[in-house]
């Protein structure tokens, strides 16, 4: 295992340009930036050192039912559902241009407050700034369609806007998250209060900064930082937001789902996932290794989408797990800001310790832990570090086998034949993601396409696409993102009907005297 250490770094400075009221980091309503009713606020952590960064306001239920009424009236009264989807575009380009502009500092944010590795968070960054010219661009492309009907009417379609729309997002992208939820909201006409993690507000913060700046009209953008059971909860069951769009684990998930039956408002869910990496012996070896490395040990396995299984076919097992471990315990673990990092800490010492009951319930289950499992000292003791885990000698019953850890936890599943390899991919309650490697494309896709996922890939893992939906089968969710699905997702279908022939239907008889 090799260390990567923090190079001189400073928290005031790299949140600078942050508001604050009275030393205390505010919310978003309203256009306005304002503390807590009642004053509440959290403190944030560096999970790289333990050490204290800033202080946040954290939402009430009052604030949440206040940034509701400012988002209400801002749909229901304000300038941009009714704005021409033209000057809506122009807006979100320049919101893009201005996360370009400050691509450091949004890359330097997120990794002072969730702790990935700085060339993560320049990625996310980039992705940010794209996402927005993406739907900035789709704002102003057709959205409908026309009818042939057995009548003289011109029958057609238009996609409007859902209205007020929740957004909750998770700690693992804190920037990119709340990108592909308010990018696609936005440019179809909707108005948006979003919840970033309690954990990790400060690029959401940001961005609020980039859209008080350029003007958006009051109530269109709102974010009120605070924890899920608080903030979550009332815009899940409130009855004046039209649709709830969640990230995140998919307990909570149900919880959200069943909140919303208040108003049976429309709901998107990203939820869980345990996804399989098939990797038969005919293909790439080197390329198969690193691909399996980078599908759980990327953001410390923190990845909805994680490779997390490893179902690799036996002739091949011994070398590519030898080879597997030999990579994975030289990866450079340490500091997101020092440019050797290849993977970072732990989000928290709470889901550090939840990780560290998942690796100690794989050993009391029978698991063979090849490598990892332990919590690192020396320079990195004060943070939420866990060395990269490789678990062999799994049976599909174990914990560690069913159910997603969120963490640099990989498990090794092997199999003889095709058939055999889609059974154990399956064999899941979610159905995220997965891939295959393989030098025969045939079979790469008779296997993809049996894959019950929603995201695959052949000899390849992670990649993501503004242009292309993301969103999982089973209990890994319900909707798409990204794409046209994910501005679809933030849009109600309407059907108008134009007679043409104007005259009565003459249903019911006309018997006047």
């Amino acid at each position: 295992m090799q260390i990567a250490t923090r190079p001189a770094n400073s928290s005031s400075e790299i949140l600078a340009h942050l508001p604050r009221i009275g030393g205390v980091i505010p919310m978003y309503v309203d256009g306005e930036w304002r503390l807590a009713a009642g004053g509440a606020t959290r403190e944030l952590y560096d999970p790289a050192n333990g050490q204290p960064i800033a202080s946040i306001a954290e939402a009430t239920e009052a604030d949440v039912e206040a940034a509701i009424a400012a988002a209400r009236k801002a749909f229901d009264e304000g300038p941009w559902a009714a704005m021409n989807a033209a000057d809506r575009a122009a807006l979100l380009f320049r919101v893009a241009d201005a996360i370009d502009a400050r691509r450091d500092e949004f890359s330097r944010i997120d990794t002072l407050n969730n702790g990935k590795p700085l060339r993560e968070t320049q990625y996310d960054a980039i992705d940010a700034a794209n996402c927005f010219r993406y739907y900035a661009g789709l704002a102003t492309k057709p959205h409908g369609q026309t009818f042939d009907v057995p009548a003289p009417s011109q029958t057609f379609t238009v996609r409007e806007p859902i209205g007020v729309c929740g957004q909750i997002v998770p700690w693992n992208y804190p920037l990119l998250m709340a990108t592909w939820k308010l990018a696609p909201a936005l440019a179809a006409g909707n108005v948006c209060i979003l919840k970033p993690s309690e954990l990790t507000p400060l690029s959401t913060i940001a961005l609020a900064t980039i859209f008080d700046e350029l003007e958006f009209p009051p109530g269109t953008i709102n974010v009120v930082p605070g924890p899920g059971a608080t903030v979550g909860h009332a815009l899940a069951s409130s009855m004046l937001v039209d649709k709830i769009a969640f990230t995140g684990g998919t307990k909570t998930g149900r919880s959200i789902m069943q909140a919303a039956t208040s108003n049976l408002k429309k709901i998107s869910l990203e939820l869980g996932g345990k996804s399989p990496n098939v990797v038969f012996a005919d293909a790439d070896f080197e390329t198969a290794v690193d691909y399996a490395l980078f599908g759980i040990f990327a953001n410390a396995g923190q990845v909805c989408s994680a490779g997390s299984r490893l179902v690799v076919e036996r002739s091949l097992r011994d070398r590519f797990v030898e080879r597997l471990v030999e990579r994975a315990q030289n990866i450079r673990v340490g500091d997101g800001f020092d440019p050797q990092t290849e993977m970072g800490p732990i989000i928290s010492p709470l889901h550090r310790e939840r990780v560290e009951a998942y690796i100690a319930t794989g050993v009391e289950e029978g698991a063979k832990l090849l490598c990892g499992g332990e919590r690192l000292g020396g320079p990195l003791a004060a943070g939420n570090f866990i060395a990269p885990t490789i678990f062999d000698g799994t049976s599909p019953n174990m914990r560690i086998v069913k159910e997603e850890i969120f963490g640099p936890v990989l498990v090794i599943q092997t199999f003889d034949d095709e058939a055999e390899a889609i059974a154990i991919a399956n064999d899941t309650v979610y159905g995220l993601a997965g891939a295959v490697f393989t030098g025969d494309i045939a079979k790469a896709h008779r296997v993809i396409r049996k894959l019950r996922a929603g995201i695959t890939w052949i000899n390849t893992y992670h990649p993501t696409y503004n242009e292309a939906p993301w969103g999982g089968y089973k209990q890994s969710g319900i909707g798409r993102e990204l794409g046209t699905y994910g501005y679809d997702a933030y849009t109600e279908v309407k059907q108008i009907n134009v007679n043409l022939d104007v005259a009565p239907s003459g249903w019911f008889a006309d018997r006047r005297v």
